[in-house]
């Protein structure tokens, strides 16, 4: 009964906690030119689906009030 715990319990925490520690080990944190850079994309992207939205919802709009009658 005790193997098959730590058969099945402890040996995959252990080898998680192994995995992860070596993984953030390897991490480094963003210079500032990067940061940059991924902070445009995320500012472009967020901006191109507000845009295209907004386009949509005017499209949308027209439609509806061309089927059903601007009252």
């Amino acid at each position: 009964m005790e193997k098959q715990i730590s058969e099945n319990v402890i040996q995959p925490l252990e080898q998680f906690y192994k995995e992860s520690k070596s993984f953030f080990i390897k991490c480094t944190k963003p210079d500032r030119k990067e940061f940059k850079q991924v902070s445009l994309a995320t500012l472009v992207g967020f901006a191109a689906m507000g845009i295209i939205g907004f386009l949509i919802k005017l499209i949308f709009l027209a439609i509806n009030n061309i089927l059903i009658g601007g009252g």
